[in-house]
């Protein structure tokens, strides 16, 4: 199957909406349009509405998604990009920043891919190296000494696989960052934008709220990776896709992610003032609830929640949890 061969139907009836709209000020034609409009949105809400887990992996790809820096752009205020983690150098592919959310001080965290090749060449195609994980971490521990709460955006293929990433300690930095993002004393919000790729994203996503676009993704590999180890043929990417649950739906009823941001009709990409609306409504309401609860709470409910996934017949209470170690620049 072609990559967008689902959306064919969409792209020849937009072909004749173009295609009327080339003659303004003609009433029957004008009409016309408006009825294509419509038939259009029902169109792309019908098609969309079924769409199996490979073609939705293909629409959480999609170069037109909005990223990090367009979020940055229409949900927040008065933002300043931090750069550099005091060790080797600044990592593009994370965008890590202060800012304003409605009046209130936050820290933003998100992963940037790149519009054109330059762009794409410069982000690193929104996989990051040990460097772009350990500038978002020190970033988030004074965004927690300072009491802002962090906001992280994920959109990532995965972490960086090259030997130059390895030698610097890619792993490691993953690693540390689950830690620490564990027991960060500042309410956290995480949203899936696009893709979730494996430790690349969730080295940024251990937070209270976990929130998933319709169409995003989320996976501890990618589809193709996945096809190529088990049946050595990347051909079976679709077969796999199903297999994983990598869908928003799937993660939901297996309690990774706590709620499902809807996507206008034909996808986050086709308008992106909508998905900005529907995003910024669930941060307003879960920041809100988030800031009523006390530091020592949201570090040991953070620290249940991950610890209750993929459990069969108990949950973790208050009662077994160790003493959380608590880095005293974060208290």
């Amino acid at each position: 199957m072609a990559e967008a061969d689902f959306e064919a139907p969409i792209r020849e009836l937009i072909g004749r909406i173009d295609d009327l709209a080339r003659f303004p000020g003609d009433p029957e034609k004008e009409k016309e349009v408006q009825r294509l409009r419509r038939e259009l949105t029902a169109l792309r809400r019908e098609i969309y509405s079924r769409l199996t887990p490979w073609q939705k992996t293909m629409v959480a790809r999609h170069p037109n998604r909005p990223y990090t820096l367009d979020y940055v752009q229409a949900l927040f205020a008065d933002f300043i990009e931090i750069h550099g983690d005091r060790r080797f150098a600044d990592d593009p592919a994370l965008v890590c920043g202060l800012a304003s959310y409605h009046g209130r001080p936050v820290c933003v965290i998100g992963h940037q891919k790149g519009r054109d090749t330059k762009q794409k060449i410069y982000r690193n195609f929104g996989m990051p190296k040990p460097e772009g994980y350990r500038k978002a971490l020190r970033v988030m521990q004074l965004a927690a000494k300072f009491q802002r709460p962090i906001i992280c955006l994920i959109d990532t293929p995965g972490a960086y696989p090259g030997l130059d990433a390895e030698e610097r300690g890619q792993a490691e930095a993953i690693a540390y960052n689950l830690r620490e993002m564990s027991r960060l004393r500042t309410p956290i919000i995480v949203n899936v934008t696009g893709e979730g790729g494996s430790g690349g994203a969730l080295a940024v996503a251990i937070g209270d709220r976990v929130n998933m676009l319709e169409h995003a993704i989320y996976s501890v590999i990618s589809p193709e990776g996945c096809a190529s180890i088990l049946w050595r043929d990347a051909r079976q990417a679709e077969a796999s896709a199903t297999a994983m649950k990598i869908t928003a739906t799937d993660l939901k009823a297996f309690g990774v992610v706590d709620e499902i941001i809807p996507e206008p009709p034909g996808g986050a990409h086709v308008d992106h003032e909508t998905t900005f609306r529907n995003v910024d409504a669930v941060l307003q309401k879960q920041l809100a609830e988030l800031s009523a609860l006390r530091a020592d709470q949201l570090a040991a409910g953070r620290y249940r929640k991950f610890r209750n996934m993929g459990r069969l017949g108990h949950e973790f209470v208050e009662e077994d949890l160790p003493p959380l170690a608590v880095n005293p620049d974060n208290a």
